[in-house]
């Protein structure tokens, strides 16, 4: 067997954790490879909503191993009451939940640090971090020194390393943070919420990397979940106004230890149009009523912040430009049944730049933000889908959607989904 992967090929958002959900069954391992807290994934069953942020949708199928892998920064207080919250639902995540040893752990001092330097902006606008010390983790990361992963928690040296780390920190911020959180950093105090986290979450650890390995070698598949959107992407999205990881397809095997020779199929998961939070280039956002009406009707707010989302139509330009990078074999499309509601519908099909026609995605954020969408208008279908069940039974209109959207993307929709529950899924492939 081998690796099916699901990407979100917008800035986040696009529903990939309900999809997860329902593709976990056809498969042995589900593993969440990068991001951190600053994720928020929902899954629907029934009438119960999960909000996950460290683990792996496929949690809610118990008999599936859910891997936290290296390329995931971890909150371990966060995660500690997700795993709580579960149980406290009846499901059992501390007999198919494993870590990675090697993923990094954010630190209290990396929430200093974020809210220190978030207070610089660029163009005017925030870079979007949400506060939870993901940037500065994966900041010490790279500079290895000060960095933590989940084996120092067990190590016999952790006490000194931390005290260490502390110190050196402290140097650092005083000059650039509240004194009032500096306050916090006491090491005797951190140590101590260590060893708490050492024993929760302790004993989930292992090596991740030769875990999955040889499950592949033993015929098992693997499905893995990214997190936030390929426009995220700390080398490849919308710089600087992007994460902290490598939120496409490239970074599949970064994240997750896994080669990309076992890697056979790629899901490409976007919204029937395009939503963004926090600051940075939209070009086809939409600041009027009918943005107003698709967040409304797509209750467009975060799962992890809760703000409310910037809307727009579907830019065919930005999800072409992903898909490609993601190496994407099928589309899923998501939200349909928002569109319901609209008697005409515009896709972005080209930018003008200055003048100039382009259908390339721009590197530079300020080339993106003076882009202005060259639209093509499609007529809507005004009729509920929620209930439809089978492609042939969308409306025409809705159908001569799908496919404008498969040639401007150059890639066939393999998944269509109608409505946050289970069942609203419709499955092509």
């Amino acid at each position: 067997m081998a690796a099916t992967c699901v990407i979100g090929l917008q800035w986040g958002d696009e529903a990939k954790g309900k999809l997860v959900d329902l593709l976990a069954p056809r498969h042995d391992i589900v593993v969440r490879y990068q991001g951190g807290a600053n994720a928020g994934h929902t899954v629907v069953s029934g009438s119960e909503v999960y909000k996950l942020h460290h683990i792996p949708s496929g949690i809610l199928s118990g008999s599936i191993a859910n891997v936290i892998a290296p390329g995931v920064v971890i909150e371990p207080s966060m995660l500690i009451r997700e795993i709580e919250g579960l149980e406290a639902r009846g499901i059992e995540p501390r007999k198919n939940l494993l870590i990675s040893e090697r993923a990094h752990i954010v630190m209290p001092w990396h929430f200093i640090e974020d809210k220190a330097t978030n207070r610089a902006v660029v163009a005017g606008e925030s870079i979007g971090t949400t506060n939870r010390g993901i940037g500065p983790c994966y900041r010490d990361k790279i500079g290895r020194t000060h960095a933590f992963r989940i084996a120092d928690l067990m190590s016999d040296n952790l006490k000194a390393k931390v005290t260490d780390t502390v110190a050196a920190k402290l140097d650092v911020l005083r000059h650039i943070a509240d004194p009032a959180d500096l306050e916090t950093l006491n090491a005797d105090k951190i140590y101590d919420q260590c060893r708490v986290w050492a024993k929760s979450i302790g004993s989930l650890s292992i090596d991740s990397t030769n875990y999955l390995l040889d499950e592949l070698d033993a015929g098992k598949s693997l499905l893995m979940e990214g997190a936030q959107g390929s426009l995220l992407d700390i080398d490849h999205g919308t710089y600087p106004f992007v994460t902290s990881s490598n939120a496409s397809g490239v970074g599949v095997s970064a994240g997750s230890g896994v080669p990309a020779r076992w890697i056979n199929r790629v899901i490409g998961v976007t919204k029937a149009y395009s939503t963004r939070v926090g600051g940075g280039p939209f070009p086809t956002e939409l600041s009027d009523e009918t943005g107003q009406k698709i967040r409304d009707i797509g209750r467009e707010y975060g799962t992890t912040t809760g703000r409310p989302r910037r809307c727009g139509w579907f830019d065919a330009v930005a999800v072409r430009y992903t898909a490609r990078l993601s190496g994407v074999h099928y589309l899923s499309l998501m939200m349909m049944d928002v569109l319901s509601h609209f008697d005409s519908i515009q896709v972005c099909v080209a930018y003008d730049l200055r003048g100039q026609r382009i259908t390339r995605f721009p590197c530079l954020a300020e080339d993106l933000r003076d882009c202005v969408p060259i639209y093509e208008t499609m007529p809507g279908w005004n009729t509920d889908v929620s209930g439809v069940r089978k492609l042939e039974d969308f409306p025409l209109n809705a159908r001569k959607y799908i496919e404008r959207i498969e040639e401007l993307i150059s890639v066939p929709v393999g998944v269509l989904s109608v409505g946050p529950d289970r069942e609203q899924t419709i499955f092509l492939i």
